[in-house]
């Protein structure tokens, strides 16, 4: 296993870490486990949540896949594990979480109250990485840093990381830590795949100047990327109910990621992974982890047997003529997903 490093951390992880967002709405309790475990016996040493999940957010559903990762990890030596999670993001962006009211902030308060939940729901005395799920745009970044830094001191957190952030807010935050002396963020957590490197300069040369490694989640865009999406037929799949939701950002989210762009990009991508002798879930994750710059790819699942193509990815380093192939497609189309 090729371990490696987030940031300046101690944390080494596998490339591929097991996101459980699926885990209370796509994924019943017993798959969820049968995930878990199969991940792990194939090396997986690095499994992310949020006190947010599962998605599509529910308020009498939050917290329910923390409770079911915290009940498998007391079946497994805690020390085997990095374990990271978030804190929901301010109600002022992204959009208003169900819970706390709708009410949250990234503020000493709330950050103190969503740790204490998380590791009572984990049932662990401390989280590896603990994540800003998006940031707040009231909140002074000093006074979010000052609560993390507190957390860590506090030894309930190991190391902070952010996610959903720009080059420009998490460059902020880094410039803040050093400044203000405190501890810093050493990941951020974004959407990055095939379909969506739009910001690719800006977060490299972040992540390589500062030594911050990319989280990327979604490596398949939302499993545009599997071709399910490209087959004959009614498509299937939670782009194409959020397409036909009534709730309008369901509709939006799915609409960036499932369009007439994306769907001919993913055609092309299916014959360069034909070509290559490649499942194309496993040629876009390992895309997705080949920057020196990325420490772990998140893969998602609803069923274990999903897990054969995502785990194929974790040793295999794509060739060139693979990767001018998929940097052509990537020319040829333009899909921005802003």
């Amino acid at each position: 296993m090729n371990y490696r490093y987030i940031g300046r951390t101690g944390l080494r992880v596998s490339p591929i870490c097991m996101g459980t967002m699926t885990f209370g709405t796509q994924c019943e309790k017993k798959e969820a486990f049968a995930i878990l475990d199969k991940a792990y016996e194939y090396g997986v040493n690095f499994y992310d949540s949020a006190e947010l999940y599962p998605v599509p957010p529910q308020a009498k559903l939050a917290g329910i896949t923390e409770e079911w990762l915290g009940e498998w990890l007391q079946s497994k030596p805690r020390e085997s594990i990095i374990l990271a999670t978030k804190i929901a993001g301010a109600a002022n962006g992204w959009f208003v979480p169900p819970i706390r009211h709708g009410l949250t902030a990234i503020d000493r308060f709330h950050i103190e109250r969503a740790v204490e939940g998380s590791l009572k729901r984990l049932k662990t005395d401390y989280i590896d990485l603990y994540q800003m799920h998006w940031p707040d745009t009231i909140v002074p970044i000093e006074e979010s840093l000052e609560a993390f830094d507190r957390l860590v001191q506090s030894g309930k957190v190991r190391y902070i990381g952010t996610s959903n952030d720009t080059a420009y807010g998490a460059t902020k935050a880094v410039m803040t830590s050093h400044f203000k002396g405190l501890v810093r963020f050493e990941s951020i957590q974004n959407n990055f795949s095939l379909l969506n490197r739009r910001d690719l300069d800006g977060l490299s040369t972040l992540c390589q100047k500062e030594q911050i490694s990319l989280l990327p989640y979604s490596p398949l865009a939302g499993g545009v990327l599997s071709g399910k999406y490209n087959q004959p037929g009614a498509p299937k799949g939670r782009f194409a109910e959020y397409l036909r939701s009534p709730n309008t950002r369901q509709r939006v989210m799915a609409g960036r990621f499932m369009n007439d762009k994306t769907v001919a990009s993913t055609q092309k991508y299916l014959k360069i992974a034909a070509d290559a002798g490649l499942h194309p879930v496993t040629m876009a994750i390992a895309w997705s982890k080949q920057f020196d710059f990325v420490a772990s790819a998140i893969i998602g699942a609803t069923s274990s047997e999903q897990l054969d193509a995502s785990l194929g990815a974790m040793d295999l380093k794509l060739g060139q003529e693979v990767l001018r192939a998929c940097d052509r497609v990537h020319e040829e189309i333009l899909y921005p997903m802003g």
